[in-house]
């Protein structure tokens, strides 16, 4: 393998930022090309460094390009930068950036090279029929709707097909290439017609069309008049969502698409019919002790199990079942290098639906022959298909199932719902992901030299999503002398006296008793006695003569978010610390408060310098324990650079929604708004922040701000709501911060 400096030398772009990045980019990109390709890759790069508009365009094509080329092969490295470079030499050089900041969604959407060379086609014509000239004149002005084309280009390909993209685009061109105000507004989706168009392009059967036979299909056959709500595939195109049924309707797709010569109708009939079996054979079960893989092949048999029960009342609904099911080619998933939990899983139930499936496997046609032979006995429940699920996995299990290369082809049953209906959660907080097993984070998880992740942030302008928009950097924070952060603790000797006062109240108590009650576990004498002599003198006694006990133990998992911009490196007025001082004071003492009361805890800061680059410092996880480690990463904290905080929430909620604790809080401290040097409306990322704070809530997550800003008033309360505090006086952040700590937690 070649050195860095080899690789280096073959881009011939000289930006700092860059030099400060290229080993995370050649890293990524080894891990994804080929030699050969690691060539083109660099090349690809130094020509979009040419056109002559800055890093913006070089960083988007460094970070994204290896995943894009892993979807879509490596020739398309090449046919991009070619795309870049005729767009430069047109006048739309001003939509190179959209461009590339919506092609990586794009090669979500259309993941072959066809389908992309057909997308180029379609945005080379776009721009050269509304590309404008000047009589006479060489001159040309840019197109006027090719930059919303672009920044709405992911939303309309989970809409439509390139085709149907295409008609809608050539309606555009035709009615509004004259009026160029008109021309941005059907292109950015906010005419009327545009709007209507784009419906008309869909392919595909719509619920809107088909709601009335839906329903009466419903009432006809299973006597089930339940609110059927759609909900569009494309309006959330970067997470998936399945079809589930709750208290106020039932949740399925607002458009279907043809499948395996199975119309859209008949998609929705299959879909339905599967709900209602559901709805009618379906017991809930307690989820608790069922590990994620049990969660898994127990819900697949269950809808084996009411497919089973529906096919005898109705068996004409088999065949849709046999044609909408995959059929997963038995021995194509590596064991070695792939998760085949849910290859197995599908197996099975391939197995169970159709006698001729042809597998070989003696688990697969032992198990399908156990549940032919429970069904037809009669002795079947969804109690029991958890029992079976179980043995299913003990049997199959293999250490390869851990990996997080897991095997999705042909083991999505596209008529099946999420079964959320399934499930009894006795702990609050604990209602894990189906296919994924939450971990506490270790010490020796948060390695230094981490990959990069990419967040999404919000546009408060086009209300949606730019996707993984916001690169992000993490590593373990450098360690420094502890024995600073000893001195601060013995600094403030007097405050932890007090505070030890406020932990004996707060530490729990094994057990609290809860008297007055009419059933408990013990007889409460007192009570008692007084409820026999209302007896005795003719008074009608108290009843409640017993007296329970209740656990009244701490289950919360904090984490302390700490801006870590420049401004911390200012001195506080009247003082000669600075507020990074004044931060480390208090976090120390925090830190030494929740490591009292044995809560889970965790420490980190961030950092940004632009959206390429958010840098996440990890300074204590949650397994560790307040020691001297910690205390010299404590102690070595720096500020500098901006704070774009919404990316380093989500990236901070990633870790805390792991841990499994009724309460969990996300404490951040700042000292001002949220602001970067790539950003020039400063609503942007304002607005970004607080959808990152309502994201929390979705998550179980508690968010609270501590904000040293005097200013703060003027947008705290637009990102927190109510859930905020300003310090004005910043040098008694060491006092406030852990009893604030602890009147939230109490």
């Amino acid at each position: 393998m070649e050195d860095l400096q080899t690789f280096r030398e073959k881009l011939r772009c000289n930006f700092p930022i860059i030099d400060e990045h290229f080993e995370d980019f050649i890293r990524d990109a080894l891990s994804h090309l080929s030699a050969e390709a690691i060539d083109t890759y660099l090349e690809g790069a130094s020509t979009v460094c040419m056109i002559g508009r800055g890093v913006e365009p070089v960083l988007i094509f460094l970070e994204e390009m290896p995943e894009m080329a892993d979807r879509v092969g490596e020739q398309f490295i090449g046919k991009t930068s070619d795309q870049v470079w005729i767009m430069s030499r047109s006048p739309n050089g001003n939509s190179i950036i959209p461009f590339l900041n919506s092609l990586n969604e794009v090669t979500r959407c259309l993941p072959t090279e066809e389908q992309m060379e057909e997308y180029f086609d379609l945005v080379n014509h776009l721009a050269e029929e509304t590309a404008s000239s000047i009589h006479g004149h060489h001159t040309t002005f840019p197109s006027p709707g090719l930059p919303e084309f672009l920044q709405q280009a992911p939303y309309l390909l989970h809409q439509v097909s390139v085709d149907g993209l295409a008609n809608w685009a050539d309606y555009g061109i035709k009615y509004y290439n004259n009026n160029p105000d008109r021309q941005k507004e059907y292109f950015a989706l906010e005419t009327a017609d545009s709007k209507a168009m784009l419906m008309k392009e869909r392919s595909g059967t719509l619920f809107i069309d088909s709601e009335r036979e839906l329903d009466l299909y419903m009432r006809a056959m299973w006597d089930d008049p339940e609110q059927l709500v759609p909900y569009s595939r494309g309006y959330n195109p970067y997470e998936t969502q399945l079809p589930y049924y709750t208290a106020d309707g039932i949740r399925i797709p607002d458009s279907y698409e043809p499948f395996n010569s199975i119309g859209g109708i008949d998609r929705y009939r299959a879909l339905l019919a599967h709900i209602a079996a559901h709805r009618v054979w379906t017991e809930s079960i307690i989820v608790d002790n069922f590990s994620p893989f049990q969660r898994h092949t127990i819900m697949m048999l269950e809808d084996c199990r009411v497919e089973y029960l529906l096919m005898q009342r109705y068996p004409g609904v088999r065949k849709l079942f046999m044609a909408l099911h995959p059929a997963p080619v038995e021995g194509s998933c590596d064991h070695e290098n792939e998760s085949c939990i849910r290859h197995r899983t599908t197996m099975l139930s391939r197995a169970i639906l159709d006698p001729k499936h042809g597998y070989q496997s003696e688990v697969v046609n032992d198990f399908a022959n156990r549940f032919h032979e429970m069904m037809e006995s009669g002795e079947h429940s969804t109690q029991k298909m958890g029992v079976l699920g179980s043995q299913f996995v003990a049997k199959t299990r293999r250490q390869a199932d851990q990996l997080p290369n897991i095997r999705f082809t042909d083991t999505e049953v596209s008529y099946r719902d999420d079964n959320r209906h399934m499930w009894i959660y006795i702990e609050d907080g604990d209602d894990e992901e189906q296919f994924e097993e939450n971990r506490k984070v270790s010490a020796e998880d948060e390695v230094d030299g981490l990959p990069p992740r990419h967040y999404k942030e919000w546009d408060y302008n086009t209300k949606s999503y730019r996707p993984d928009w916001v690169t992000l950097y993490e590593a373990k924070h450098a360690a420094g002398d502890a024995s600073k952060i000893d001195e601060l603790l013995e600094k403030h000797q007097g405050l932890v006296k007090r505070m030890k006062q406020i932990l004996d109240l707060l530490k729990p108590q094994n057990y609290v008793r809860i008297r007055y009650q009419e059933e408990g576990s013990e007889l409460d004498l007192d009570v008692a006695i007084r409820s026999l002599i209302d007896f005795k003198s003719g008074a009608t006694p108290d009843p409640r003569i017993n007296m329970d006990h209740r656990n009244d133990g701490r289950d919360i998992a904090v984490m302390l978010l700490i801006d870590l911009s420049e401004s911390l490196n200012e001195k506080v007025a009247g003082s000669s610390q600075t507020i990074l001082e004044l931060c480390q004071e208090a976090t120390s003492l925090l830190s030494w408060t929740i490591e009292q009361l044995g809560d889970a805890f965790a420490i980190a800061g961030f950092h940004s310098n632009s959206r390429h680059d958010v840098r996440y410092h990890h300074i204590k996880g949650f397994s560790e324990h307040w020691d001297d480690e910690v205390k010299a990463r404590l102690a070595k904290m720096e500020a500098g650079f901006s704070t774009r905080m919404g990316g380093a929430i989500r990236h901070a909620a990633h870790y805390l929604k792991g841990q499994k604790a009724d309460k969990k809080l996300l404490l951040i401290l700042t000292d001002g708004e949220p602001s970067d040097v790539d950003v020039e409306d400063e609503q942007l990322l304002i607005h970004d922040t607080r959808k990152a704070v309502q994201e929390m809530d979705e998550l179980g997550i508690y968010p609270y701000c501590i904000s040293l800003d005097p200013n703060a008033d003027d947008y705290v309360r637009d990102i927190f709501d109510n859930q905020f505090v300003v310090i004005d006086n910043v040098e008694r952040l060491p006092e406030k911060l852990p009893a604030l700590f602890a009147s939230l937690t109490k």
